[in-house]
């Protein structure tokens, strides 16, 4: 049986096309599988996977605990912010206290970059990284690409334009890693000042004007502007947010082509995206979802079969 080439999914950067393709043909595997009327498999009856999340998530937090739940995997959950994390535990005694209960893998939402790889170095359990900081989010931008090789047949080739907050999205750079490493074309766009400095050297263009970025486009990737990670303003009002980078009904009737908006959630309707957009046929956002629960069963299987 094929299997992957790292004991962890860290991030996008540290695996191959070889990995992503495994991934996708073991999600699809187990897409059938969510879609049948008993929705369980019991390929991870001996496993148990902690969920860590010292960072608020809803949507992932969830996705990744019915991924488990559908494996019929044993599952804790831990809630950083009502933990001893906030009387001054650190990472490893967390984590540490968490194996002493003999966890197999441990899936990580933490504020700050490269908590998973540290901990990686750490302990023997699998780690998989649901976020860290303003980095990586590697199964957020596997589910994305998975969604555009569903809807457009495949990622290779096609051109794919990540919009808005890229400076503190970790969505944005794991979108990159994994639409390149698949052959896409990627461009960035959105105002300067959520632009990062290093973003041409990782093979990808940035357009500020928004709608030469759609015309050019197959892929719209909407991106949130995450107000909670900014300290400063990096631009005058959300209204001219919306304004200049915002896209609605009228936008995409005027293009010549039909193109596919994808989101990762949660959407700010009527600032990115209106809500026509967003509920249109042409956006891919509730199948996002529901791939991303078949893609985490495939990454959590794929990494348990390595599990000695």
């Amino acid at each position: 049986m094929a299997e992957l080439s790292v004991n962890h999914l860290l991030g996008i950067k540290y695996i191959t096309a070889a990995d992503i393709d495994l991934i996708f043909k073991t999600a699809d595997h187990f897409k059938e599988v969510i879609n049948r009327p008993i929705k369980k498999v019991p390929s991870l009856r001996d496993i148990t996977i902690a969920n860590l999340f010292f960072e608020n998530s809803t949507r992932t937090k969830l996705s990744f605990e019915l991924a488990e739940k559908r494996l019929s995997a044993d599952v804790i959950n831990f809630s950083a912010a009502a933990s001893s994390v906030k009387k001054g535990e650190t990472l490893i005694d967390t984590v540490n206290n968490i194996l002493s209960m003999k966890v197999d893998m441990v899936v990580m939402r933490h504020p700050n970059p490269g908590a998973g790889v540290f901990l990686s170095k750490h302990i023997k359990a699998s780690i998989v990284n649901a976020g860290d900081g303003a980095h990586e989010h590697p199964t957020q931008a596997l589910l994305d690409s998975y969604s555009i090789r569903e809807r457009l047949g495949e990622v290779a080739g096609k051109n794919v334009v990540i919009v808005g907050d890229i400076l503190h999205s970790r969505v944005a750079l794991s979108n990159i890693y994994a639409l390149k490493l698949q052959g896409a074309n990627v461009k960035v766009c959105g105002p300067k000042t959520l632009i990062p400095k290093y973003i041409e050297s990782l093979g990808v263009e940035v357009e500020l004007d928004l709608r030469k970025a759609l015309e050019w486009c197959d892929v719209a990737n909407m991106l949130r502007v995450q107000n909670e990670r900014m300290d400063i303003s990096y631009f005058p009002s959300t209204r001219e947010y919306t304004q200049q980078y915002g896209v609605n009904k009228e936008i995409l009737e005027s293009l010549d082509k039909e193109i596919v908006i994808m989101h990762p959630g949660p959407i700010n309707r009527g600032v990115e995206i209106t809500s026509d957009v967003a509920d249109s046929g042409q956006a891919i956002i509730l199948d996002q979802v529901q791939n991303g629960v078949a893609v985490r069963m495939a990454v959590i299987y794929l990494l348990a079969s390595k599990i000695q």
